[in-house]
């Protein structure tokens, strides 16, 4: 048995009690779980299945193909942070985009200390904070623009060029990408709620062209909701 902490990605229920999980840890990178028992009426520890929620694990190793299975499973922090509705959207859609985007990753500390330092900013209320995350996992995977001196982001060549090559990255949209890229705190950047949709769609296109097999969140739709 080994103990593993880890973020809450996802999870699946399987059969009529247990449920599989998907998280990323510290240690190991993107991990399944086995959790037998946790939607038995007596369990009262599935209110901790939130996504993001940072747990500690006691796990069996696996057999053969099997995946390894939880024997038990403790909250690291209480963050009181799922009764806010923005926060919650927030929540569930950065946790259904690092479902797919760390899905094959092994230990990556950074991203995992990038995670911590994104759900501390979501205690303090920073309801852009997913925005600047979104970049800040661009820059750990190394295909983060390069800067230049150009006015136009060119998302496909992922640098700043004298001419407009995609209608969304005008030079408002550009600008804001690289204020937020080298700022000192990237967290303190400020994107004015206007710009908000259109800042996020250009990342979404960015990740399309830079990391393999992206889907696009099935839960875009309604962050971009909450946020109008």
């Amino acid at each position: 048995m080994n103990l593993q902490n880890g973020f809450l990605l996802s999870f699946i229920k399987y059969g009529e009690n247990d449920a599989v999980l998907h998280c990323f840890t510290e240690e190991e990178g993107f991990q399944s779980y086995f959790l037998k028992g946790i939607y038995s009426k007596k369990n009262k520890k599935k209110a901790l299945l939130q996504p993001l929620n940072q747990l500690s694990f006691s796990v069996y190793p696996s057999r053969g193909n099997s995946i390894s299975s939880v024997s038990r499973f403790e909250l690291v922090k209480n963050n009181d942070i799922y009764t806010d509705v923005k926060i919650n959207t927030i929540i569930f859609f950065i946790s259904d985009f690092l479902s797919h985007v760390l899905k094959y990753e092994n230990k990556n500390t950074p991203i995992y200390s990038s995670i911590e330092d994104f759900i501390h900013q979501l205690t303090h209320k920073n309801y852009q904070a997913h925005l600047l995350f979104l970049l800040d996992v661009l820059k750990i995977q190394g295909v983060a623009p390069l800067m230049g001196e150009g006015s136009f982001l060119d998302p496909e060549t992922g640098t700043f060029s004298l001419q407009i090559s995609h209608q969304l990255f005008n030079e408002e949209i550009s600008t804001l990408w690289k204020e937020a890229l080298y700022a000192d705190d990237f967290y303190a950047t400020k994107v004015r709620s206007s710009l908000r949709k259109d800042f996020l769609d250009s990342i979404l296109i960015y990740y399309h062209y830079h990391i393999t097999d992206f889907k696009t969140p099935a839960s875009l739709e309604i962050i971009q909701q909450i946020f109008e």
